[in-house]
């Protein structure tokens, strides 16, 4: 079984793209945050913030100013800010990521066939604990990644009902990241 699994307690993730939706965010039912906003000034306060409210939280390395998306950055990201996991399209920094002790979830956007079969090949290379595919809202697809890779499966992206979080639950994804604030608050506890 993937350690991600065992941290995921709600079914929705909140995907922060704002600052200022931090507070909601961890106000809300979640207890995973991915952070899609920040800089190099203010990070490490934006995850001790989320830390302190016994929230996990993943940053999204293409999304941080001022820390470059490389190993030198998953470096400095492990040893000074120490989230609980990075977020990223780049197979490379998911290895990275991994070495350093941190989760890793690759992103990958699927947007033809030949997309589902190149991000397979990258998930077997680097083996993140996750892999969270884009957009969220192909039941199908959903249902035809887990039956393709026994990776935990996150759906995110253009997600905007509690409906579409369901049909994404139901085809196999582990949880769904939302933008959306409305949906942090009308999760559902998982059961293990």
């Amino acid at each position: 079984m993937y350690p991600i699994v065992d941290l995921v307690e709600c079914q929705t993730i909140a995907a922060v793209q704002s600052e200022h939706l931090l507070d909601d965010a961890i106000q809300s039912d979640v207890n995973i945050i991915f952070l899609l906003t920040g800089s190099i000034f203010n990070i490490k306060q934006l995850v001790d913030r989320v830390k302190a409210a016994n929230k996990h939280v993943f940053l999204h390395m293409e999304f941080i100013e001022g820390i470059a998306p490389d190993k030198s950055g998953v470096a400095y990201v492990a040893q000074e800010i120490a989230p609980t996991g990075i977020i990223s399209t780049r197979s490379n920094l998911i290895r990275v990521a991994k070495d350093l002790n941190l989760m890793a979830i690759q992103r990958i956007f699927l947007i033809d066939r030949n997309a589902v079969s190149k991000g397979l090949r990258v998930i077997e290379q680097t083996l993140p604990d996750a892999v969270e595919i884009m957009p969220g809202l192909m039941p199908r697809v959903i249902r035809e990644m887990t039956d393709l890779t026994p990776l935990p499966i996150i759906a995110g992206g253009l997600v905007d009902t509690q409906e579409e979080i369901e049909q994404a639950l139901e085809a196999g994804a582990l949880a769904i990241s939302a933008g959306s604030k409305d949906l942090w608050f009308t999760t559902e506890k998982v059961s293990h």
